[in-house]
């Protein structure tokens, strides 16, 4: 289940003067988008992390569900898996569907594939409106249900134990529900989500740093781990029904054959997620909960983890959320937490789409002091990893930042150009018209004029 958390960019709104955007507005809506972009086919990542440790995350994601709670035995699909999409499709859907299967057969190497037309399949995605997926899972923006092929077969077998995972013995039907009244780039991250989960993996672990498995989303396409994973998942080493420990006995070799590069010492043992800092996150981020709530359980979830020891991604993540709710009533709070997020980040080569969200935050903050050349570097710095990770949404908030800088600068025609690339991303990203504009509003807001730039 892919949660319905808090978007990761903050309300550039609180930085901007109001009267200035809405003096803008008007112009900028008469204007011409250009062209929506997309991303070039993927490249296959490398997976940085030992053997070892990568086989605990395989039983921890294979053996445990979201909830916590324990499964008896592996389960996969026994045979070629077929897939067919139902419902208002929007007209990204098909396209991101198809790179999506490409990469699992050539990557994971699962033989899967659409189903003929009319047929039936042993996965079913389909596309229902937002409001209604939500009425029905208040905090999923999109999730996978065994046993059923249709939205009217969840609803009447939801209250049962038709849909439990624990009681499967092999995978053979599923459903997957997305909206389709959401941005591109949100569709197209439940299907590489829910899709692997309908395939493999049903848990997310915090502690990961190189997967959509980690409930942060910062990674929102498939990785090389995430590959790796599924690879293993689908050997003939493996099949439904083993236990535990039987598969435990096998992914030491079978990895090893799999990734070979891996085959090095492991990292320190890490200290377990506690509930109490998963609580904690989770209120920060979650929807329907006051201000002054979330800022306080953020703060509670960075004491959790310094209490903890934990000097890594789950610090960080707890830094980034406590900056993120500061923005508007403690700029220095919020100034002190994203730095320190970005050092963590920074020390480990599996978060740089993690440091560019950082990264983003900083770039604002020096774009609206007057520091463009500061902004450019912060900018570029970060750019690579952003395609890489394939977040078109991020990527174009930075490119309205660069070009905002470079219009301070006194260089407005490399200005322009960068903002249509940016909005060429944010129609992907964003898709929401208004949604663009005023993101493009708020960055232009908070740019000092080129006489007043340093």
């Amino acid at each position: 289940m892919r949660a319905l958390l808090l978007p990761a960019f903050f309300a550039l709104a609180a930085c901007a003067a109001p009267q200035t955007v809405s003096e803008r507005r008007s112009t900028l809506e008469l204007a011409s988008l250009p062209p929506m972009k997309t991303f070039a086919p993927a490249v296959p990542h490398r997976v940085h992390r030992a053997n070892a440790d990568i086989a605990q995350d395989f039983l921890d994601l294979t053996f445990t569900l979201e909830s916590g709670r324990s499964l008896p035995i592996m389960t996969r699909f026994e045979s070629p898996v077929s897939v067919r999409v139902t419902g208002q499709r929007p007209a990204s859907l098909d396209g991101d569907l198809d790179r999506l299967l490409e990469r699992l057969r050539r990557e994971a190497r699962i033989d899967i594939a659409r189903a003929t037309r009319g047929a039936d399949a042993n996965i079913t995605i389909e596309v229902v409106p937002r409001a209604k997926l939500q009425r029905a899972v208040p905090d999923a923006a999109c999730f996978v249900v065994p046993r059923v092929s249709s939205w009217g077969e969840f609803v009447r077998n939801r209250r049962g134990g038709m849909i439990d995972w624990a009681t499967l013995k092999t995978r053979e039907r599923l459903a997957i529900f997305i909206p389709g009244d959401v941005p591109p780039q949100e569709v197209r991250d439940c299907l590489h989500e829910e899709l692997a989960q309908a395939l493999g993996p049903l848990n997310d672990l915090y502690r990961l740093t190189d997967s959509v498995f980690n409930d942060d989303n910062f990674h929102t396409v498939l990785t090389g781990f995430d590959m790796l994973i599924l690879r293993a998942t689908y050997s003939d080493a493996l099949q439904s029904g083993m236990t535990r420990r039987e598969v435990a006995g096998i992914l030491p070799g079978l990895l090893s054959h799999l990734n070979p590069a891996g085959n090095r010492p492991p990292a320190p043992a890490r200290v377990t997620t506690s509930e109490a800092w998963t609580d904690a996150i989770e209120n920060a981020l979650g929807p329907n909960v006051r201000m002054s709530q979330r800022r306080e359980s953020a703060r509670r979830a960075v004491a959790t983890a310094r209490a903890g020891g934990w000097n890594d991604n789950r610090l960080a993540f707890s830094l980034f959320a406590l900056g993120r709710l500061s923005i508007g009533s403690d700029p220095d709070l919020a100034l002190a937490s994203f730095l320190q997020a970005a050092g963590i980040y920074g020390a480990d080569p599996d978060t740089a789409v993690h440091g560019a969200h950082i990264a983003m935050q900083l770039a604002t903050f020096a774009l609206s002091a007057g520091q463009p050349h500061s902004a450019l570097a912060i900018v570029d710095a970060n750019t690579p990893a952003v395609i890489e990770a394939e977040n078109a949404s991020l990527l174009s908030t930075l490119l309205l930042v660069k070009s905002e800088a470079l219009r301070s600068l006194g260089r407005p025609g490399e200005a322009d150009r960068l903002r249509d690339e940016a909005l060429g991303w944010a129609r992907y990203g964003y898709g929401d018209t208004i949604d663009i504009l005023r993101r493009a509003d708020e960055i232009a807001a908070i740019a000092p004029k080129p006489e007043t730039a340093s």
